[in-house]
C-alpha cells in the first residue's frame, strides 16, 4: 500500500508497505523448536551428568571427525583435500568444531548461540570466507555422526550407567535442533543465490552495522518481483527486521483435513517510518511499489532515516 503525503509544502512520497511471508527468525525458531522437543530439566540434569567424559573425549572427536572427512573421498574434494588437507584450512575448521562443541557441552541455550549456528548454515552453504559449498545431506550427516560418536564415548566411558540412555535422548533433542538451526541458515543462503540473473543489492548507514556489508550481489528468477527481492533479504539478515519493521498480526483461517476451520494468526512485517527502498534509484512508490518485477542487473538501494 503506497501513502502520499504532503511535507512542508511539496509532494514527497512516504510508501508504506507490508511483506508478509517472512520466515521466523532464529530466536524465535529456536524458542519453537525447543518447547516441541520438550528439553526437560531430567533431560537437562541427564546431560550434565556426561558432559565430563565427553569433554575429556573432545580432542579425540574433533581430530576424528576431520580424518573421517579427508578418507571420505567426496567431502575431501568438496573440502579441496582430495590431494591432502591444507594445514592452515584444517586448523582453521578444527578451531570452529571446537568452538561449537565447548558451547554445545556447556549446553548453552541462548539466542546468540541461535544466531550462531544459522550464521552456521550459511557459511556451509558458501557463504563464508572460503566459499566452500558442502551439500546438504552431509550437513545432517556430520551431525548425526557426532550423536552416534557421543554414544560410543559414553558406552566407552560410563558402562552399565543408568543415566546413559536418558542423557543420549536428551543430547539427540539437543543436536537436533542445532541441525534445524543450521539448516535454516543453509536455506536462507540456497535461497539468496538461487536463480538466473544478478541484481546488486546497496546498503547504507546502519544497514552496513547490521550487516557488515556495503552490497551484495542476489540471484533472481525471471518475473521475480521486489516483494521476494526483500523477502530473501530479510530471510538472510533476520537481525535487520526489528530496526527496518513494525510486526502487527493478522487474522485468517485455515481448514483441517476434516475441513473444520481453524483461526491463525500471522505476522506482517510494516516498513517503520523513514526506511526507503530504492529501485535504480527511483522510490518504490513511482515504480510499481512491490508488485513490480525486477530486471537483470537492477540495483536495490536501502536507505535507513535520514540518509
Amino acid at each position: 500500500m503506497m501513502d502520499l503525503k504532503p511535507s512542508n509544502g511539496h509532494q514527497t512520497a512516504t510508501l508504506t508497505w507490508t511483506l508478509s511471508g517472512l520466515t521466523p527468525t532464529p530466536e524465535e525458531e529456536w524458542e519453537r523448536l525447543q518447547t516441541f522437543l520438550a528439553i526437560s530439566k531430567e533431560d537437562v540434569n541427564a546431560m550434565l551428568a556426561t558432559v565430563e567424559p565427553l569433554f575429556r573425549r573432545g580432542h579425540e572427536l574433533v581430530v576424528g571427525t576431520y580424518d573421517y572427512l579427508l578418507a571420505h573421498h567426496e567431502t575431501a574434494v568438496i573440502l579441496g583435500w582430495d590431494k591432502g588437507a591444507d594445514p592452515a584450512h584444517l586448523a582453521e575448521r578444527r578451531r570452529f568444531f571446537t568452538v561449537w562443541l565447548a558451547r554445545t557441552l556447556g549446553l548453552d541455550r541462548s539466542h546468540e548461540f541461535a544466531r550462531y549456528l544459522f550464521r552456521a548454515g550459511q557459511i556451509h552453504a558458501a557463504h563464508g570466507p572460503r566459499q566452500i559449498h558442502v551439500p546438504e545431506r552431509y550437513v545432517t550427516g556430520s551431525i548425526s555422526l557426532v550423536n552416534a560418536t557421543f554414544a560410543r564415548f559414553l558406552m566407552e566411558e560410563m558402562p552399565g550407567d543408568a543415566r546413559v540412555p536418558a542423557a543420549l535422548a536428551g543430547w539427540n533433542k539437543l543436536l537436533s535442533l542445532h541441525l534445524h538451526m543450521m539448516l535454516q541458515g543453509y536455506q536462507s543462503a540456497r535461497a539468496w543465490d538461487s536463480g538466473d540473473f544478478p541484481v546488486t543489492v546497496l546498503l547504507f548507514g546502519k544497514m552496513r552495522t547490521l550487516t557488515h556489508r556495503q552490497e551484495q550481489i542476489m540471484q533472481l528468477t525471471d518475473g521475480e518481483t521486489m516483494a521476494q527481492v526483500l523477502r530473501k533479504f530479510f530471510n538472510y539478515y533476520p537481525q535487520t527486521r526489528p530496526e527496518v519493521f513494525d510486526v502487527t498480526w493478522q487474522d485468517g483461517e485455515r481448514l483441517d483435513e476434516s475441513g473444520t476451520p481453524w483461526l491463525t494468526v500471522t505476522p506482517q512485517h510494516q516498513l517503520k517510518h523513514g526506511w526507503r527502498v530504492l529501485r535504480n534509484g527511483r522510490h518504490l512508490a513511482y515504480t510499481g511499489g512491490l508488485t513490480q518485477p525486477v530486471s537483470p542487473n537492477d540495483a536495490i538501494s536501502i536507505f535507513p532515516p535520514g540518509r
